[in-house]
């Protein structure tokens, strides 16, 4: 029998979420009714967490079905993970694939509809991906932005550099940790990844990753790119959203290489001419990823399991979601769950 009511998180601004009351959803046709088993923290909930918000946040959830919705094909009790973008599935970019694309979606799980931070969520069944027993909730969140959002910038950056020889990342917050962890799975352990920050606790994490790390208090960015015996990067990945860190990686972009710009946030200034036509250089942008990307990153969760769970270093119950927050946002953590 499912709870008339759960606890929820409400976001009132200022730094500040308290715990109310609210009825358990019903699902409608093509709807889904999760359990939320985990949602991870996100820096794109910086504002909801600053300012508030009218809706519940979370849009890095998984859990289990817990009822369907008439025309529903998904059994109840099926683990899944859930996608954030809900896409209309019918226009030209969800056609041919491009579900992060679509040009008349209807919402963003989390930001527009009440997302992940409940011990329910209603969705519609196109947005949930099953992942079979043996995925815990706590696992089954790194295929959202961990896995999804970093192996997927990487893709970006091949469609110019194929064959690279390094990749740099600006950010070691857990986007940045995630590009660094795809590359190591999708280029090969001995691939060598620099990551520039600031936060020492995310830098260590970083190197037991595999990393090349480069203390940005200590350093420039092309001086620790000379520190590890480079001068410049195939792939920069710019995950920290500052523009300062976006010109500093086109500064140490090779001849013939990108930057992808994943981290929304600050502008870039490019001379075209010198930084870009010269060099042939260029500069893309990565939005999340594409829904049927999911199968075969589940398959390199199966595959990395232990190393990929590096990532994930603290859990929190759903009474505790104010520390957790706060503790994310001094950036004492790499990916932090929720377990409501």
């Amino acid at each position: 029998m499912l709870p008339e009511t759960m606890l929820v998180p409400r976001f009132l601004g200022g730094g500040l979420i308290e715990l109310y009351e609210k009825a358990v959803p019903v699902p409608q046709a093509g709807q889904l009714l999760i359990r939320v088993g985990a949602n991870a923290l996100c820096g794109s909930e910086r504002g909801q967490f600053l300012h508030g918000t009218n809706v519940t946040p979370g849009h890095e959830a998984a859990g289990i079905v817990a009822a369907a919705g008439p025309a529903t094909r998904t059994s109840v009790g099926t683990n899944g993970a859930l996608f954030l973008m809900d896409f209309c599935g019918e226009c030209r970019s969800c056609r041919k694939g491009f579900t992060n694309q679509c040009l008349a979606k209807r919402g963003d799980l989390g930001f527009n509809r009440d997302g992940g931070y409940a011990s329910y969520e209603l969705v519609p069944e196109t947005l949930f991906f099953p992942t079979g027993p043996d995925i815990s909730a706590v696992e089954a969140t790194l295929l959202l932005d961990i896995m999804g959002t970093g192996s997927h910038a990487i893709k970006r950056g091949r469609l110019v550099q194929p064959d690279p020889s390094s990749l740099l990342i600006t950010g070691a917050g857990p986007i940045g940790l995630s590009v660094l962890a795809m590359a190591k799975i999708l280029l090969g352990t001995a691939f060598p990844v620099l990551i520039a920050d600031v936060a020492p606790y995310r830098l260590k994490l970083a190197e037991s990753l595999g990393g090349l790390s480069i203390v940005l208090t200590e350093s420039t960015l092309a001086e620790g790119l000379k520190r590890h015996g480079m001068t410049e990067a195939d792939i920069a990945i710019d995950t920290s959203g500052k523009g300062v860190a976006r010109q500093s990686c086109l500064d140490c972009l090779a001849s013939r290489g990108v930057l992808v710009c994943v981290g929304h946030g600050e502008g870039l200034s490019v001379e075209v001419s010198r930084q870009l036509i010269a060099p042939e250089r260029a500069v893309l942008g990565s939005e999340y990823f594409r829904f049927d990307e999911l199968p075969a990153n589940l398959e390199r969760l199966r595959a990395h399991r232990a190393y990929l769970n590096q990532i994930i270093t603290h859990r929190f119950p759903l009474d505790r979601i104010q520390e957790a927050f706060e503790l994310f946002f001094r950036g004492e953590t790499g990916k932090v769950v929720i377990e409501p």
